[in-house]
């Protein structure tokens, strides 16, 4: 389905569920209240949603949280997934704690790509940031995903936040020097990965912490590799610009939302833990798919609301978001209610 602007919106964003089993300082510190799980939409209820969406053009998934591994039926959910007609790919973003144990599950489960949020290869940084868990857990399960989807062609990418890591730090109380973020870079050179950076947007918890420009990161590595050039090659179908190192198994990537704006390029909708869509980070508004889900109405009046629902909102997404001018920002809302 197209909008109001002529977008073709294809791809969803599916938040199910607003807990973590880490607490990182940007996204969900410690002291954050949770929903009351009866507020949760079920997993039946995701995937009736997403079958709505289906029917209006949606094509791919990505299946988000919170972290979406701490959801007890996950894997089963992403099979679910796999069987909706119109559904041509699912995609799940972890923080990768979790996903030695959930792998062999998610990979027969159909799953189609695996995103591990990392920020840091320093041990005792990822513990500041994170507030729990340990950084080998991850750096495993990173190199166990490369090594199972290697065969089966699942992609497997790397998600770092662009924050400056050191003054990070300090806010944090840990004794920490140096920009930090180029280590990261090491594992697209050791492992087939593409390791992406994520411009910090500007709502939430995240606004506390300064950011590194992502001009700032290009040049840095312009300097280190002269022989850098355009990735031009298909790594997926969200807005990341490409950059091959040679020499390098991976590529990099940055997502620049705020100083590289590709709204005229968005492509998606987010649904939240609670089951409200969002056409846009920007902006609070969206529609109560949950309302009608648990409304009085049933059989094909309730999918014809739900889908009459949906149709309005995708059609008026917004033409761009203002996170450039905060004082027209609406959304107040924290990263971890609205979903990655």
């Amino acid at each position: 389905m197209k909008d109001q602007w002529g977008r073709e919106i294809d791809y969803m964003r599916v938040s199910i569920t607003d807990r973590c089993n880490l607490r990182c300082c940007y996204c969900m510190p410690h002291g954050i209240p949770w929903a009351p799980m009866a507020d949760i939409l079920t997993l039946e209820e995701y995937a009736q949603i997403v079958s709505c969406g289906a029917a209006l053009g949606i094509r791919k998934v990505k299946v988000t949280g919170g972290e979406p591994l701490v959801r007890l039926g996950c894997c089963d959910f992403v099979a679910m997934l796999k069987q909706i007609p119109g559904i041509e790919q699912v995609t799940i973003t972890t923080n990768g704690v979790l996903l030695g144990r959930y792998l062999e599950g998610l990979l027969a489960a159909g799953v189609d790509g695996v995103n591990i949020s990392l920020d840091t290869l320093d041990a005792g940084l990822y513990r500041a940031l994170t507030g729990a868990g340990e950084l080998e857990q991850v750096l495993n399960a990173i190199k166990e995903a490369v090594k199972s989807c290697k065969g089966r062609k699942v992609p497997v990418k790397v998600n770092a936040v662009s924050l400056n890591l050191s003054e990070v730090a300090k806010q944090l109380g840990y004794a920490y020097h140096g920009p930090g973020w180029p280590e990261l870079l090491e594992l697209a050179k050791g492992y087939p990965v593409d390791v992406r950076f994520i411009e910090t947007m500007p709502i939430g918890y995240g606004k506390q912490y300064p950011p590194v420009g992502h001009q700032e990161m290009l040049s840095y590595l312009k300097r280190q590799y002269p022989g850098m050039e355009r990735d031009e090659g298909f790594h997926g179908h969200g807005p990341a610009t490409y950059y091959r190192i040679p020499g390098f198994q991976g590529s990099i990537g940055f997502i620049s939302a705020l100083h590289g704006k590709f709204c005229h390029n968005c492509n998606r909708v987010r649904l939240t833990s609670k089951g409200f869509l969002k056409s846009c980070l920007c902006y609070e508004d969206g529609v109560d798919l949950r309302k009608i889900l648990r409304g009085s109405e049933t059989g094909q009046r309730k999918q014809d609301q739900l889908m009459e629902g949906m149709r309005q909102k995708i059609w008026g997404k917004p033409a761009a978001h203002c996170f450039e001018y905060p004082e027209h920002v609406t959304e107040y809302e924290n990263m971890a209610k609205i979903g990655g």
